[in-house]
């Protein structure tokens, strides 16, 4: 037995043409041959690594997707991946010779180049980016891509050590995962053991080794399972197709590692499949199965009633032999056997049209919704992410899918990823719910928004017109639409607090010189808006409560004269009030945690807006000599809300110490976070506990009370 699949080179586009008479009319044929000769042509003098002839990759890229059968218009792109990135052949010169649509795949597919980024790593978001939206117009790009993918992983040989495993890496957290989602199980199979190979070459050769060993010694169960199969399904009258296989190299890798196993100790190293013609075979065989072998109650799934994401249907069981190994079976339909290998491919359609061509057509390319559902999906997360690394964050958390089942109330069925919350399946039944999410009952028992789901559940979702998203729920989910859905609405608050504070900074500056916002001519604040290259006022606003504009400029600008500039030290130095109802563009230094009451500077921050710290804060002391970073604050007297302080404190260590600390802070109506305790030879121990308090008056209370204690020496208030 192969580790892999393994399909030969053709030598010419000849032996791919013949491959093609199968499923293909002989015109479309002639379009992909020539589509060949036009990549021939266009590569003519470049070799790849091996020092084959460059042309022989697409040849190999078209022969893995022949294999599935896709149309020619996919297999022209396939010939054709690389024309223009590699060659001084534009996309206009494609779309000439060969339409638009296999242009578009041509260009879906390829690579982004020629570009400056920040980082790698920006570099490799921004393609990624590139091919999820390139899918999500047309699927068949990703069909190509990942056929391109599993040629270059066969041939990694000619390449560095390191460039092989950054390779594999990037294929194993981001193509192998996307076959998955797609259903192509024969792709995914393929890249997972090549990536094995290319990441742990020692490891793989040791299990496949073993594999071998192991193979031969069970060799006879392994027949004796087919068979006693076989003749119950014949019994039975079933008529079944019945296959034992080997799982694949990197599966039982994974097994190993996760079950913390050597190889000896795995015994599920063979799978057997049971191929019927209808799904009510499927459960006659199930229960003609479990009446052979006993099974494993916790170890059955019903993909069948209940299919996963990608579309995947099959029974799964887990039985034990009469000498004790236990099996996995699966038992499926031909049509599902189909789309467990190909996926979304399976499903293509060929079906010509009235003159006998068959367009290729997206329309009714795709039978499986659930696919097309999640690549519309993409599209969505697209236009909330605000970076490309925070939408390649969003896709890879949902390509890693483990599936739970849950039930609303009415018992509508719910698949979530595994881990996910009450929140999430408030995002999953409509982004309204979501929203307005206030609470939940897990199986009719109140219940916390940030408890994990479990498979069988029934959650019924509590909402409140007008409530809004948590940002704190963000610490919690797990599906990408939840994810997304908070993303973009704190977006949209924090911009809305950021004009509101850019309002308060401009209007303190312009005050300074006696003028108002309101007061300004409309055409003053036109010239303004135009030299910035902003459409509203609320633009203007908003970039200076973000940081990115300081006021005093913008305020002397709009009184046309050096006037605010000059008074710029008057400006910076006249106190803004801070009332607690900001929102996200104030934020509160961790490392001095300033509280209503202290003496405070506030420090502008590019982007985020203002950061606040207490005067004497040591963080302060290089940003001090930054005039035009520095706001000097004052807090509202009527300032409510949650602020933290820490206490050091130097107590006896004798027991109930604690205790009695924790009881006197609640005396005072705060509460304890944190406590860091750290005990030295003098039967002394020095404490540091956290807690919540309202202000600066509130704290003092809280310590006055403390002092009084027996047990304690010294309490402070600590800084940094």
């Amino acid at each position: 037995m192969k580790l892999t699949k393994e399909i030969t080179v053709l030598p010419s586009i000849n032996d791919l043409a013949e491959r093609l008479k199968t499923y293909l009319p002989e015109e479309q044929i002639r379009q992909v041959k020539r589509a060949y000769y036009y990549a021939e042509q266009a590569h003519e003098g470049q070799n790849r690594q091996s020092g084959e002839h460059y042309v022989t990759h697409q040849l190999a890229v078209a022969n893995i997707l022949s294999e599935i059968k896709l149309d020619s218009q996919t297999l022209m792109a396939a010939m054709l991946h690389d024309v223009i990135e590699d060659t001084n052949i534009p996309k206009s010169a494609i779309v000439a010779q060969f339409g638009d649509e296999v242009a578009n795949l041509v260009d879906g597919v390829s690579k982004l180049t020629h570009l400056e980024f920040e980082t790698k790593k920006h570099e490799q978001a921004e393609n990624f980016q590139k091919m999820m939206m390139a899918m999500a117009r047309d699927i068949r790009v990703i069909l190509v891509k990942l056929a391109d993918r599993i040629h270059n992983m066969r041939t990694l040989g000619a390449l560095r050590p390191d460039k092989k495993r950054r390779i594999a890496r990037e294929t194993l957290d981001i193509y192998s995962p996307i076959a998955s989602r797609l259903g192509i199980n024969n792709f995914r199979i393929e890249l997972e053991d090549l990536c094995f190979h290319a990441l742990y070459p020692m490891r793989a050769k040791m299990i496949q080794n073993a594999t071998k060993k192991m193979r031969g010694r069970r060799i006879d169960n392994i027949d004796q399972v087919v068979n006693s199969i076989r003749d119950k399904m014949d019994y039975l009258n079933i008529e079944s197709e019945i296959i034992g296989r080997e799982k694949h190299l990197f599966s039982i890798y994974n097994k190993m590692k996760a079950s913390n196993k050597s190889f000896r100790d795995i015994l599920d190293v063979f799978a057997f499949r049971i191929i019927l013609n209808n799904s009510d075979d499927c459960y006659r065989a199930l229960g003609a199965v479990h009446s052979l072998y006993t099974p494993i109650s916790d170890r059955f799934k019903d993909y069948i009633a209940v299919p996963k994401a990608n579309g995947y249907q099959s029974l799964h069981t887990i039985v034990i032999s009469p000498r004790g190994m236990p099996l996995e079976i699966q038992i499926r339909t031909h049509e599902m056997e189909a789309h467990a290998n190909h996926g979304v491919a399976s499903h293509w359609s060929y079906k010509k049209d009235d003159d006998g061509d068959n367009n290729g057509s997206q329309n009714n390319s795709l039978t499986n919704l659930r696919a097309q559902k999640w690549v519309k999906s993409l599209l969505d997360m697209q236009e909330k992410a605000s970076s490309p690394l925070e939408f390649i964050e969003d896709v890879k958390s949902d390509l890693f899918p483990e599936e739970i089942y849950v039930f609303s109330p009415k018992g509508k069925i719910i698949e979530l990823h595994a881990g996910a919350t009450a929140v999430d399946f408030a995002f999953a039944i409509h982004t309204k719910i979501g929203e307005q999410c206030v609470g939940c009952e897990i199986n009719n028992k109140i219940s916390s928004l940030s408890e994990p789901l479990k498979n069988g559940d029934t959650i019924k979702i509590k909402t409140v017109e007008g409530a809004k998203p948590n940002p704190a729920w963000l610490s919690f989910i797990k599906t990408q639409k939840a994810r997304s859905n908070i993303r973009s609405y704190l977006k949209q608050l924090k911009s809305s607090d950021a004009t509101i504070l850019g309002r308060n900074l401009l209007d303190n500056a312009l005050s300074i010189t006696g003028n108002t916002l309101e007061a300004i001519s409309a055409t003053v604040i036109e010239s303004v808006l135009n030299e910035s290259n902003f459409s509203t006022v609320d633009e203007l606003l908003e970039d200076i409560g973000l940081g990115n504009k300081m006021a005093y400029i913008v305020a002397s600008k709009l009184v046309q004269s050096d006037e605010a500039l000059n008074d710029r030290k008057q400006i910076i130095q006249t106190p803004l009030q801070i009332h607690g109802n900001e929102g996200l563009v104030i934020s509160y230094a961790k490392c001095c945690s300033p509280i209503p009451g202290d003496h405070i500077l506030g420090v502008v921050s590019v982007g985020k807006g203002i950061v606040i710290h207490r005067s004497r804060c040591s963080n302060l002391t290089e940003i001090r000599n930054q005039a035009d970073r520095c706001l000097h604050l004052t807090w509202d007297k009527d300032m409510h809300g949650q602020f933290f302080a820490t206490l050091q404190i130097d107590a006896s260590d004798h027991p109930g110490v604690l205790a009695e600390i924790a009881g006197t802070v609640a005396l005072e109506s705060a509460n304890i976070n944190s406590i860091d305790i750290n005990k030295n030879d003098n039967h002394i121990s020095r404490l540091k506990i956290n807690i919540s308090i309202e202000h600066r008056t509130h704290l003092a209370k809280v310590m006055k009370r403390l002092r009084k204690l027996n047990a304690i020496y010294k309490i402070v208030r600590t800084h940094n």
